[in-house]
């Protein structure tokens, strides 16, 4: 989204994230000291991630061509709400700092969806849901739980409820686009705190999953936008398609465009500056770190990882089928950092830390994600250089923003 958005190594200098990052640093200095000296290594911090994505279930009522986690779909995972309560309330003492509420399936259909998200703010985490927006009632009851530092965002990604059925293929009747926005105004009139946003996944002619083809929807950027102002969203949020590689990494893969890539970069800046006539004080615009760099032409750049996935123990997605390092490696066994109980209980916690610092030996991100444009490049080198710097300096506190969603 915005550049603060993904300044994620301003974010880990707030003085509310620092500890544990500082904590993090410290314990791979002393890893690598100890390795070059022939030592026995210090083991992790017992410590949670600072941000997670929670896959409440795998179930979901749409059949969306473009879906990134379609594999996993409505496999009949799921978790024990009594175990993910105590694993959260565990983990909010040792750091957790925010939820992001996503993928895998849709959040709202969790039967114990409303209750789980109260549960989150007496926790007193910083709340976020990524929803397909088909239970706007369940949108709308949980709501009056979130404040100013929560935000709900609906997939939407078309201007029409033409498109719309075409891209998402609803199994639900009477379900549109139309519809679906209504519930905005609703939510804005019982809660005008949490931000309510409308995420548009740009697609171009030549993508596809599975060598299915994908519907084309750069002609409706603008409408979107239009419709995002009118039905009172706080913004609207533009990103490219990814697609799944061989290896399972989400990567974005612009060179199977039909058109000359420059081409339909030019209809992308097109339609987007147009829908930035619409940005006031009451609507934002975005652009993810992925369009830009991808209309800039250096998306490539944002591929040449440090060996060391440093963001992996800070952090992490725990699903209906285990806890892994990334949300471009969701469900992907090689990048399984625990299973789903993962900070159940201090032993768990301790189990978990060990199969962290295995998994950041054996995950090497220069190669596993060779091909994946990944938001957390920066701040990946940018702990890798934190982590490589003489003596044992502490890293300096920046200013608090009190946003910690990563």
């Amino acid at each position: 989204m915005s550049h603060a958005i993904h300044d994620f190594s301003a974010k880990l200098r707030q003085p509310g994230m620092l500890p544990n990052v500082q904590a993090y640093v410290s314990w791979r200095r002393a890893v690598r000291a100890a390795r070059a000296q022939g030592e026995a290594e210090p083991p992790p911090p017992q410590q949670a991630p600072l941000s997670i994505n929670l896959d409440l279930t795998t179930a979901c009522n749409y059949r969306c061509d473009h879906c990134i986690d379609w594999d996993i779909l409505n496999t009949k995972h799921k978790h024990a709400e009594e175990v993910l309560r105590e694993s959260l309330a565990v983990m909010r003492e040792r750091g957790l700092r925010s939820v992001i509420i996503i993928g895998g399936g849709e959040p709202t259909l969790y039967p114990g969806f409303v209750g789980f998200v109260a549960y989150l703010k007496e926790l007193g985490l910083q709340v976020a849901i990524v929803s397909n927006g088909s239970r706007g009632d369940r949108l709308l009851e949980c709501a009056q739980y979130l404040d100013e530092k929560d935000w709900i965002r609906l997939s939407l990604d078309s201007g029409s409820n033409e498109l719309f059925e075409a891209m998402h293929k609803p199994v639900i009747r009477d379900l549109t686009l139309d519809t679906i926005c209504e519930w905005m105004p609703r939510i804005k009139a019982a809660n005008p705190r949490p931000r309510l946003g409308f995420s548009y996944i740009i697609v171009w002619g030549g993508a596809s999953r599975d060598d299915v083809g994908l519907h084309e929807n750069i002609d409706e950027i603008v409408m979107a936008a239009q419709r995002a102002k009118r039905y009172s969203f706080d913004y609207i949020a533009f990103k490219p398609v990814l697609e799944r590689g061989d290896d399972g990494a989400e990567v974005m893969d612009p060179g199977k465009a039909q058109q000359e890539l420059q081409a339909v970069v030019a209809r992308i800046r097109a339609n987007v500056d147009e829908a930035k006539k619409l940005d006031d004080d009451t609507f934002d615009v975005y652009e993810s770190t992925n369009l830009r760099v991808l209309e800039a032409g250096n998306w490539s750049d944002y591929t040449r990882q440090p060996r060391e996935c440093h963001m992996q123990a800070l952090r992490q997605v725990l699903t209906p089928t285990g806890l892994f390092n990334c949300p471009a490696h969701r469900s992907v066994e090689k990048a399984r950092i625990a299973e789903k109980d993962a900070y159940r209980d201090e032993g768990q916690v301790a189990s978990t830390n060990d199969g962290l610092a295995q998994l950041l030996d054996r995950f090497d991100a220069s190669v596993e994600c060779a091909e994946v444009t990944c938001l957390y490049n920066p701040v990946n080198w940018w702990l890798e250089q934190m982590i490589e710097a003489e003596g044992d300096e502490p890293i300096p506190a920046g200013e608090e923003r009190e946003d910690y969603f990563l």
